[in-house]
C-alpha cells in the first residue's frame, strides 16, 4: 500500500522531512500559500498545492503533518477543514502537528520535560497550546504532538548573517537556548510515524541549551571572522518579537524521543552542526 502524506504548510521542516520519505515512494503533497513557493516544494519531492485556494483532497491520504502557523483562533487548518478531517479521522495512520517549546513559558532557566504543564507568556506559546489543544480534542484522530526549538540548518543559520556584517552578541546574564538542526528534525518525525503513538508529546531539541553569543562566537571562529561585538540586551535596540523570546528561558529536555523513538541525533550540538554546515558551504 502506498504511503501518502499531505503536509499543511510544507515549509522549512516539512520539506527536509519529504527529502527522505520520497526515495522510499511515498507520495507528498504540500501546500504553500502561492505559486512562489511551489518550486521548493516539488525540489523537496512533493506535489504542491496552494492552499487556500486549490481542494485540499485527503482522498487516499494516510499521514497528515500541520505545520501552519496558527493565529487568536487556534489552527487554520482545523478551521476550515475540520469537519472534513473529523469525518476521516480512522482513515489516518498518523497526524503530527509541529508545535513550539514557546508553550512552556518562562523557568528562568530550568529544566522542561514533556510533562511540565504547559504557562506561555508570549502570543505565539499561546496560540500554538491553543492549536495544540485543538487538534488533541479531535475524536479517533491519532495525533503526535511536535514542540520544536529553534530550528537551524542549510540556509538557515549565522553564517550569512556574520558575512553581511552588523550581528551582534546580544548579552543577557544566566539566559540560555534550545536548538535542533532540521535533518533531526526529520528524523524525529520519520522514527514517529514508522512507531505511531498517537497521544504522545515530544520535544525535538538537542542535547545542549547554551547561551545564544556562545553559537554567534562558533559561527565567527569557523569562519575566520572577528569575535561580532558584545551589547547587553538591556541596551539592545530589538524588535519586540525578538525581545520576547529572551523573555523565556529554560532548558528542554529530549529523553523522550531517543527512549520512545530510539532516535540518535545527527546533530547533538550546536558545535557538531555548524561544522557540518561549514563543510556544506
Amino acid at each position: 500500500m502506498t504511503k501518502t502524506l499531505f503536509s499543511f504548510g510544507h515549509g522549512y521542516s516539512a520539506q527536509a522531512l519529504s527529502r527522505v520519505l520520497a526515495p522510499k515512494g511515498w507520495q507528498i503533497f504540500g501546500t504553500t500559500r502561492d505559486s512562489e513557493g511551489t518550486d521548493a516544494i516539488r525540489a523537496s519531492g512533493a506535489d504542491p498545492v496552494i492552499w487556500p485556494g486549490e481542494v485540499a483532497n485527503l482522498d487516499g491520504v494516510t499521514h497528515l503533518l500541520i505545520s501552519t502557523a496558527p493565529g487568536e483562533a487556534g489552527d487554520p487548518v482545523l478551521a476550515a477543514l475540520g469537519d472534513e478531517i473529523r469525518k476521516r479521522a480512522s482513515q489516518f495512520t498518523w497526524v503530527g502537528y509541529l508545535s513550539t517549546t514557546a508553550v512552556y513559558g518562562d523557568h528562568q532557566g530550568g529544566w522542561v520535560d514533556e510533562d511540565t504543564p504547559p504557562t506561555p507568556t508570549a502570543k505565539r506559546g499561546k496560540w500554538r497550546m491553543l492549536a495544540e489543544e485543538q487538534w488533541a480534542a479531535v475524536p479517533d484522530l491519532p495525533v503526535h504532538i511536535f514542540r520544536l526549538a529553534g530550528i537551524y540548518g542549510p540556509g538557515r543559520g549565522p553564517f550569512s548573517k556574520l558575512t553581511r556584517g552588523g550581528l551582534r552578541r546580544i548579552i543577557k546574564p544566566g539566559q540560555v537556548f534550545s536548538r535542533i538542526h532540521v535533518d533531526d528534525i526529520a528524523q524525529v518525525l520519520q522514527a514517529s510515524m514508522t512507531r505511531p503513538n498517537p497521544g504522545s508529546v515530544y520535544n525535538v531539541c538537542d542535547d545542549e541549551p547554551v547561551p545564544p553569543q556562545d553559537v554567534i562566537g562558533y559561527a565567527a571562529e569557523l569562519q575566520g571572522l572577528p569575535l561580532p561585538p558584545a551589547v547587553s540586551f538591556d541596551e539592545a535596540d530589538l524588535t519586540p518579537m525578538a525581545r520576547s523570546f529572551y523573555n523565556e528561558n529554560k532548558r528542554v529536555r529530549n529523553n523522550r524521543i531517543k527512549d520512545e523513538l530510539g532516535v540518535e541525533l545527527i546533530y547533538p550540538n550546536y558545535r557538531v552542526g555548524l561544522e557540518a554546515l561549514m563543510k556544506d558551504r
